[in-house]
């Protein structure tokens, strides 16, 4: 099968992207001995271990979050990562040596976490701890109402040491920036609500399934009832006067995380954390330049071809400013996304040996978050579109959208390592997720939809572009904020003059690199991996390259730091390019 080459040409930023520790690369196929069954056997058992105290520990309640249970959660990591410190990775087989690399991973930033205290910083700018309790559809039995009735009565005592922690985090400097929280805490105000027709915790009680006998759903509203007006509304009043009374007032005015406690060592940490990568920041920044020259240079060429004459910031604005690009309404931005992905399933055989069979809807953002909320988040049930503020959601940007977060993005994503992964993948490694590997090929699909067809006019392929560069821009702005001192006025011009997002994006967005260091790092530094690994895979299977086995063979190994997928590409190409078993390719 011949697809269309890429073509990458900033050959020395690919080349930085594969820098990582020597601790951090797998053995090489060629220097690993015969694999050991008691090796293999002793890691089974550590990470069975590990999975059941991980059980235990957070069950089916709200978990403890107090620094004492921090502190004993640290030990018992600790003794973890020294049990595995005792097995010789050259002894394991294949897979196992994988998911050693990963609770490697795991173990590392858990400790690392406690080392800076991560805790007394629960939340930022884009994500928080309150905001994905109330599920916004019913359940299947009493027992599952049961269980969700005790956790709303948890809420207080759970709220409760969220608030101690970040109040310590508070006294110490170590908080979210202030400029960032404006209007952050409007999202609790419909929790504060003793109206049951706008908390949204009443939700799963109108929606009690038919199955429930009648006179169980009556008492089951009724203890809903009691836990929200007695547990829930407390609760988030609580917090929210915290918020805009205590912390917000006296969050840092500073924006640097290297101007927070031992800043330019908890900036490095996260950074290795997000990206799975040894990159310093400088060489990050220097990355981002020459995407952003590169990109520019091809966001040149679409305005040529539209007849534009002028900057590319003036593209920009003069595309924010069209009417033509602005849905009406909120099925009309939906029902965009929605014809994207189904053009993209008849693609999807092109591309990919392995389909899974489940399928994912697309939902709009819950209208409490959307306002802060990013323009769209993909999941195995569903991909969400924000159609907060439509002016703010140019059309032209929602199939690049569609492709990330729903097929072949992350939602496609997540089906795909359910299904071929299975009982195979341990459990410890279903719960998580590494954001260079797992953003890299969200952002890789919006590449891909260049080949598949999808983006039918100049504008959606200079829609794809921006968000490229909005990625790009991000190595950028990030080290720019975090390390070299950037405003964020120069952050936002940054951004918004090389892009085509909305102005309401370019602030939510810069808000979210300010109040969440390293984490905007991972999309672009994971991309490049993979689109790097793929050039490299075509130049040496040649003809035997099919792009369909190298797509299955990256989505199959699951959620993984990036080390570990360069190594199976590696294995990939010395295997004459072999697809996954039991999949048919012809």
């Amino acid at each position: 099968m011949t697809i269309r080459k890429i073509a990458l040409t900033s050959a020395a930023a690919l080349l930085a992207v594969t820098a990582m520790p020597a601790a951090a690369r797998p053995d090489t196929p060629e220097a690993t001995p015969v694999a050991s069954a008691e090796a293999d056997a002793t890691l089974i058992a550590l990470y069975e271990d590990y999975s059941r105290w991980v059980d235990d520990e957070f069950g089916n309640g709200l978990p403890s979050v107090t620094p004492e249970t921090h502190t004993a959660n640290l030990a018992k990591v600790s003794g973890f990562l020294a049990r595995l410190d005792a097995i010789d990775p050259a002894l394991l087989s294949d897979d196992e040596r994988v998911n050693a690399a990963v609770l490697r991973s795991v173990l590392v930033e858990q400790i690392e976490d406690a080392r800076y205290r991560e805790w007394e910083m629960p939340f930022d700018s884009d994500s928080n701890f309150w905001s994905y309790l109330a599920p916004r559809g019913g359940f299947q039995s009493v027992e599952e109402y049961q269980n969700h009735i005790s956790r709303m009565r948890d809420i207080p005592r759970y709220f409760a040491e969220h608030t101690d922690n970040a109040r310590a985090g508070l006294e110490r400097g170590f908080s979210v920036p202030r400029v960032t929280l404006e209007g952050r805490a409007d999202s609790l105000i419909p929790f504060t609500s003793e109206d049951m027709g706008v908390n949204p915790f009443w939700a799963a009680f109108e929606n009690i399934p038919g199955n429930i006998p009648e006179s169980e759903r009556d008492r089951l509203r009724k203890e809903g009832e009691a836990a929200i007006l007695e547990a829930v509304v407390p609760a988030y009043q609580a917090l929210f006067t915290f918020l805009t009374q205590d912390y917000f007032p006296h969050s840092r005015e500073t924006l640097a995380a290297h101007a927070m406690p031992d800043g330019e060592a908890y900036y490095a940490q996260q950074i290795r954390q997000y990206t799975t990568l040894d990159l310093s920041a400088d060489e990050i920044h220097q990355i981002g330049l020459g995407e952003v020259a590169r990109i520019e240079a091809a966001m040149r060429e679409i305005m040529a071809e539209v007849g534009f004459e002028g900057s590319i910031a003036e593209f920009n604005e003069s595309l924010r400013t069209d009417p033509r690009f602005i849905a009406k309404t909120p099925d009309e931005l939906m029902g965009v996304s929605a014809y994207v992905a189904k053009r993209v399933d008849g693609e999807m055989g092109k591309y990919f040996g392995f389909l899974p069979r489940h399928r994912f809807s697309i939902r709009p953002v819950a209208p409490e978050i959307a306002p802060f909320y990013t323009a769209g988040r993909g999941g195995y049930e569903y991909c969400q579109m924000n159609t907060y503020d439509l002016p703010s959601r140019p059309l032209y940007n929602i199939p690049a959208l569609t492709l990330h977060e729903c097929a072949p993005g992350h939602s496609f994503q997540a089906a795909f390592q359910r299904e071929q992964g299975g009982d195979d993948i341990p459990a410890f490694r279903r719960r998580i997720y590494f954001s260079g590997m797992g953003e890299g090929w969200g952002l890789y699909a919006e590449f891909l939809g260049e080949e598949m067809g999808i983006y039918r006019t100049p504008y959606e392929k200079f829609g794809r572009l921006s968000y490229e560069m909005w990625r790009a821009a991000r190595l950028v702005i990030d080290t720019g904020i975090h390390s070299q001192g950037w405003s964020r006025d120069r952050a936002v011009s940054y951004l918004g003059d090389r892009t085509a997002l909305s102005r309401h994006e370019v602030g939510t967005e810069i808000d979210r690199y300010i109040s969440w260091p390293g984490q905007a790092l991972a999309y672009k530094l994971g991309e490049m991996q993979i689109r790097r690994l793929r050039i490299k895979a075509e130049q040496e299977l040649g003809e035997k390259f099919d792009i369909r086995k190298f797509h299955d063979v990256i989505l199959a190994l699951g959620s993984v730091p990036l080390p570990v997928l360069e190594q199976r590409i590696e294995a990939f190409i010395a295997d004459g390019g072999q697809g996954l078993n039991g999949v048919g390719y012809e």
